[in-house]
């Protein structure tokens, strides 16, 4: 028969759920203090507020059980508290449509308060139209020429935004075709996707271990229950990727089978992106930290057929890989959820499936290579992750098909001319 419980045992289980109405636990012995302790962590009640109760004690024998238990005290609030000013942020805009009347304006209550980047589609011909009142910068074929000199690198159709993200001298770039507008949340109030964007990459990422309640540092959310305090501090995000509302980003089989098929769900939610998980970045909605990431997001892989709508074009599809390795690698986080964009419809699915089944087919030996890539402790930053990637690509992949051997050639050349523009604006 066992024993009854303790008169010390009881009252220190009644105090366990109690905990959050003491102040002050330091006139309890030490061996009554470890023994709640305990109790609280099986309990799953130690809560941060708790664990500064314990800590605030000053006990050495409650200290060192925390230390050996590799729990800390979490220093990040749940808000934001890095800034970012407006003149640190570059918009920038892919042009592959003359007319940018209707697009600038229905982003100019968000977009006029930040600097734009348009850069004009090479094969273009007709001139830009665009409306007054924003502070913008305009680049075309002759300037891309000027700047980049003789490249074998191609800036045409999609790819031209990339030629944004090199002559930008800020350290944040938010990246939005053309053909997107602002979206309307679930009680239809359009969203500030700049300032989303923003909040994403202002509060950290928490790629090592996910939390179930989606991104713990946005307003009314937190780390659930059993989430490390040790990991509670997350990592830098330096990536936030978009979503996009009415045309969701389906591939050319899936679209043509389904024509008719529209994303109408706004979910207001956003979460880490865990590491070594790989994804498919489409650079329609995106946001990111230059100086950390930049050398990384690049055009490379290009399809013999490749057009100008996006089931034609596979080439941030390979970034995004490429970009995730080295996030996952520099220890830096990707967030993907809000905000959204509205995205008017654009091509004929089942004339581009022509186009695109060859990057279909090619992603079945993309997925593999990129999922058992590793990178040497040697690549410090994303200019030298991308060079021994490519390094790599060409090993393991050039033989399987010319494009990953021009892909590889293409990654090496991007951090060539990056580093070369970079000196000249420097």
């Amino acid at each position: 028969m066992r024993n009854p419980p303790s008169l010390l045992s009881l009252a220190i289980d009644s105090a366990v759920p109690n905990l959050p109405n003491f102040d002050d636990l330091s006139p309890l012995p030490d061996h009554v203090l470890v023994d709640l302790f305990l109790r609280t962590l099986r309990a799953g009640k130690l809560t941060e507020k708790i664990l500064n109760l314990f800590v605030a004690t000053g006990k050495e024998e409650v200290l060192t059980l925390i230390r050996s238990l590799n729990i800390r005290r979490v220093i990040t609030p749940v808000l934001p508290t890095t800034t970012i000013k407006d003149n640190e942020v570059d918009i920038v805009i892919g042009a592959l449509r003359s007319d940018l009347t209707s697009f600038l304006n229905g982003w100019r209550s968000v977009f006029s308060q930040f600097h734009l980047i348009i850069v004009k589609d090479p094969d273009l011909k007709e001139e830009l139209k665009i409306p007054d009142g924003f502070n913008l910068t305009v680049y075309t074929k002759t300037d891309i020429d000027q700047i980049v000199g003789s490249t074998a690198l191609s800036f045409s159709g999609y790819s031209c935004r990339y030629f944004g993200f090199l002559v930008s001298k800020r350290k944040y770039i938010i990246s939005i075709d053309d053909d997107c507008f602002p979206a309307k949340d679930n009680k239809g109030i359009f969203v500030d996707a700049m300032a989303q964007h923003i909040e994403n990459l202002t509060t950290p990422a928490t790629p090592f271990f996910f939390n179930t309640l989606y991104d713990p540092y946005r307003e009314g959310a937190d780390f659930v229950r059993g989430y490390p305090f040790s990991l509670r501090n997350g990592v830098d995000c330096a990536l936030s990727c978009g979503l996009w509302l009415n045309l969701a980003d389906l591939d050319a089989p899936t679209q043509a089978l389904k024509p008719g098929l529209r994303n109408n769900h706004y979910v207001d939610a956003v979460l880490t992106v865990p590491r070594t998980t790989l994804m498919p970045v489409s650079g329609i909605n995106i946001a990111f930290d230059r100086e950390a990431l930049g050398p990384a997001l690049f055009p490379a892989l290009k399809l013999a057929g490749e057009g100008k709508v996006r089931w034609e074009t596979m080439e941030d599809i390979w970034c995004g890989m490429c970009v995730k390795v080295v996030c996952d690698h520099l220890g830096l986080g990707v967030k993907s959820g809000i905000p959204y964009v509205w995205r008017k419809d654009r091509g004929n699915a089942v004339e581009s499936l022509k186009k695109e089944w060859e990057g279909v087919k090619l992603m079945e030996e993309i997925v593999p290579f990129f999922q058992s890539l590793s990178l040497s402790r040697t690549a410090a930053t994303a200019e030298e992750c991308v060079v021994e990637m490519a390094t790599t690509v060409k090993q393991h992949l050039g033989t399987a098909h010319p494009v990953f051997g021009r892909a590889a050639d293409s990654m090496v050349e991007w951090v060539r001319v990056w580093k070369a523009v970079g000196s000249k604006s420097s």
